[in-house]
């Protein structure tokens, strides 16, 4: 008796052991009576696996609704707001100003060809419009302005020496107002450009603007020939063709520009507080510093953002 109990035991024990394994494996197939796949967490997506957007399209980040775009051809041409917002399919500005929808970039082409009145040289470049299709309204450094941009400068040519030509990417410009026009005797309303942010030799060069006799009086420095450029300011990050992101902010006496977030460059003078007496505004894209012949650059503008709080 107690020999067949510890035999049906036995069996049982076998028979529930053979069980657990049929439904184990039957758990572990598909339909297909394939053994699922599962992947390693530790594993790299392909980065074509991670593409969305638009189904992998993608558009750049900016809003044009404050800017007007300056193109080299013309007397030169403009294009303002509203017309600037279909520039996708403007016939006029589709060789100069383009979405690549690879990288989700606005790029500006130039080359040299027409100018501006104060200027030898010629530009793909968007200028700040507070009242979109207006010059009139603009602002000072006591009012506060902020521009922050993530660009690449793609293309450049190079001139007979092998080295590469330069542009200006960035730039917050000046304006006399009408009163300040009429009393120097002006025909034009052209100030000098405070700050031009420079691409050279795959470098970011700062310039400002300083006061060529610090005694000038109220008058005579509304002047452009009052004004020079400083010796400049080379962030110690080359860029050279990559991405890359700045930062420039204004306020009364005082300027800073920052690259990527890491380095900063800033300005506190007497010179700049004068510098109040002027309207602003900000210029940003693809400013082509030459007249050489075949001479050509190409500048993507992924975001662009400016705030006057």
């Amino acid at each position: 008796m107690n020999i067949m109990v510890r035999s049906n035991r036995k069996l049982n024990h076998y028979t529930l052991f053979f069980l657990m394994i049929v439904i184990l494996y039957s758990c572990g197939k598909t339909e297909d009576n394939e053994i699922p796949f599962t992947p390693d967490p530790k594993e790299e997506i392909p980065v074509e696996q991670m593409l969305v957007e638009g189904v992998d399209y993608f558009l750049p980040k900016i809003d044009l609704n404050h800017w007007k775009v300056t193109l080299p051809i013309g007397n030169p041409s403009e294009v303002k707001p509203p017309d600037i917002l279909d520039y996708a399919t403007n016939k006029v500005l589709q060789e100069f100003m383009y979405n690549d929808s690879t990288d989700g970039s606005l790029v500006f082409y130039t080359y040299p060809g027409s100018t501006t009145a104060n200027s030898s040289y010629s530009r793909t470049e968007l200028r700040e419009q507070m009242v979109p299709g207006s010059n009139s309204t603009n602002w000072k450094f006591s009012d506060i302005g902020i521009m922050e941009g993530t660009l690449a400068v793609t293309e450049m040519s190079k001139d007979k020496s092998g080295d590469y030509h330069r542009a200006i990417i960035m730039q917050i410009h000046g304006r006399l107002s009408n009163e300040q026009r009429d009393l120097i005797g002006e025909d034009d309303n052209n100030a000098p450009p405070v700050l031009k942010i420079y691409w050279e030799d795959g470098k970011v060069l700062v310039k400002t603007k300083i006061l060529k006799d610090k005694a000038v009086d109220d008058v005579e420095m509304l002047k452009t020939s009052s004004w020079k450029d400083d010796e400049g300011y080379f962030f110690s990050t080359p860029v050279g063709h990559e991405k890359f992101t700045l930062k420039i902010e204004a306020s009364k006496g005082t300027l800073s520009v920052t690259l990527n977030g890491d380095e900063t460059t800033s300005y506190k003078s007497d010179d700049l507080e004068r510098w109040d007496v002027f309207e602003n505004y900000f210029k940003a894209g693809n400013y082509l510093v030459t007249t050489d012949e075949g001479a050509f650059s190409k500048i993507k503008y992924y975001t662009l953002d400016v705030v006057h709080p």
